[in-house]
């Protein structure tokens, strides 16, 4: 079977070339220079209004359509119209949830877990205005995963929507998405799902996952500080136009994006699933793109497993380590992204050894507030979390190992 090249892989991204390990890979990725190109590209040579009837703004209207039929393909969307892109994950849901505010009625519940980053949560709460109640689901305090059987008790038939992550940001679990929407599905209710921690590591799919909205961001997958979010066409269409009044609710995704999309950023986009097919390829995969794209996640897991298998095994042998999460990587339960706190120890201490050595990694709740306030780990000024991405290597996990021991011991 062939490997994954890291120096093919490395050269993709520029930012690599300087001394600096990048191990905040959760907190926002590098970008790819075929991503850069394009928007210095789109910028230069087609930086006009869309729609008009000159070739510069007819070529400009084609490269942002052509993006948003990459990201189509590369989420397995069934209509490319179903592409929702925006800012960032918060600001769409935030855009989402406003457009579903007129369809809540007084005791409508809505379920959302204590372990989601706050992008997927503060929006639904804003939804108490309207009369809806929220329900919590928490995580368990000891296998810390989000337990069916404990979701199954919350659900009723007033249940409209659930809301979730497919992979924690700070636990790294990966979450049974597809059965909580069998679940949601049963009772007539719909399920949103934030893969912000879950689309750099895994080739999404939104049919696999069964939701009914699925939202993440490119700067976490190798892209520009970008956003989507992927919903059913009938729901979509359903909703009402957040654009101007004369924009009609059936004018998808143009109803969902007041002020249109940022032009050069989608553009730029196209080199996400451009890079993950040339990836494949080169592995030898055969088949349509997404068989080649699926063959680059393949390959990326297997490479970033045994990185994180490698530092979990150590922070494993140290008695003062709390690993927060999955102690070991198996059956594809967990995302590289590990985190820890240590006894005696603040967060920010173990964070600012590293900064010595110019070894990229953070501390903090980081926007999953309401799971580090359960987990009662506010003390130690949130956990240690480091992340990797596919294009880090042996040597560094190695070398961030060697000045960890210092800092821990």
């Amino acid at each position: 079977m062939s490997h994954l090249n890291l120096d093919l892989i490395r050269a993709e991204f520029p930012a690599l070339n300087n001394d600096c390990i990048y191990l905040d890979n959760a907190g926002g990725s590098q970008v790819l220079k075929r991503v850069a190109n394009r928007i210095h590209d789109y910028l230069l040579t087609t930086s006009v209004q869309l729609g008009a009837s000159y070739a510069q703004s007819q070529a400009a209207s084609e490269k942002v359509l052509s993006a948003r039929r990459s990201i189509a393909e590369l989420i397995n969307a069934y209509h490319d119209e179903e592409v929702v892109m925006g800012g960032s994950t918060t600001g769409l849901m935030f855009l989402l949830t406003q457009a579903i505010l007129p369809s809540i009625h007084e005791g409508d519940e809505i379920i959302v877990t204590d372990s989601d980053h706050e992008a997927n949560i503060g929006g639904w709460m804003r939804l108490k205005n309207a009369g809806a109640v929220i329900k919590i689901w928490p995580v368990n305090h000891d296998s810390l995963a989000l337990e069916l059987a404990d979701l199954d008790r919350l659900l009723s038939s007033r249940t409209r929507w659930v809301a979730m992550t497919h992979a924690s940001n700070v636990l790294g679990t990966v979450n049974p998405v597809a059965d909580v929407a069998t679940r949601a599905h049963a009772i007539g209710a719909r399920l949103c799902v934030d893969a912000v921690a879950y689309a750099p590591h895994r080739l999404v799919d939104v049919q696999a996952s069964g939701a009914d909205i699925y939202v993440f961001s490119f700067y976490k997958v190798f892209g520009p500080h970008y956003a989507v979010l992927w919903g059913k066409r009938e729901l979509l269409l359903a909703l009402p136009s957040l654009n101007h009044h004369f924009i009609g609710p059936e004018v998808l995704p143009y109803k969902l994006q007041p002020g249109n999309v940022n032009f050069e950023l989608s553009y730029g986009c196209v080199g996400i699933a451009k890079y993950l097919i040339d990836v494949g390829s080169e592995l030898g995969a055969a088949g349509n793109n997404r068989q080649r794209m699926q063959t680059a996640f393949y390959h990326f897991a297997q490479h970033e497993d045994k990185l994180a298998e490698k530092l979990l095994n150590y922070l494993h042998s140290k008695k003062q380590v709390r690993i927060i999460g999955h102690d070991h990587v198996s059956n594809n339960n967990r995302m590289p992204t590990v985190s820890f706190v240590v006894a005696g120890k603040s967060s920010e201490t173990i964070v600012q050894h590293m900064d010595k050595f110019n070894i990229g990694i953070r501390f903090g709740d980081f926007y999953a507030r309401r799971l580090i306030k359960t987990l009662a780990l506010q003390s130690y000024g949130g956990v240690v979390r480091i992340s990797i991405a596919h294009y880090n290597t042996v040597a560094e996990i190695d070398r961030l190992i060697q000045h960890l021991d210092d800092a821990l011991n």
